[in-house]
């Protein structure tokens, strides 16, 4: 008999405790209900890059994959889906080299900035 986990617990982005608090942070000084959105677009130093911005919940499409963090949303388009599935989104204060740092298992090369993939 093979256990599954519950759906509530497999997430395609998944975020640190760092990354999700450093968001509802920066939420927070939007001073409105917002969700993130998460996606890739062409360009950068490896040929895909991320992006990451905030949304208002009504832009949401029936075709996003909603990720709920305890009433936070992550939002992400399908076709981004297909190289993002599995990312671990991670933030550090670090004076060098901090901020958002992606861990996608999907991308084959990342350049040295860490913000793009192929």
């Amino acid at each position: 008999m093979t256990t599954q986990a519950p759906q509530s617990q497999q997430r395609g982005i998944l975020m640190t405790d760092a990354a999700l608090q450093h968001v509802l942070q920066l939420r927070e000084k939007q001073g409105k209900d917002l969700c993130l959105r998460v996606g890739v677009r062409q360009g950068g130093c490896s040929g895909m890059s991320y992006m990451m911005d905030f949304e208002d919940p009504n832009n949401i499409q029936p075709t996003d994959e909603v990720f709920d963090y305890d009433g936070f949303k992550v939002v992400c388009d399908p076709k981004s889906m297909l190289y993002l599935y599995g990312l671990v989104l991670d933030y550090s204060d670090a004076m060098i080299g901090g901020g958002f740092q992606f861990t996608n298992p999907n991308a084959n090369q990342t350049c040295g900035c860490g913000k793009s993939f192929s």
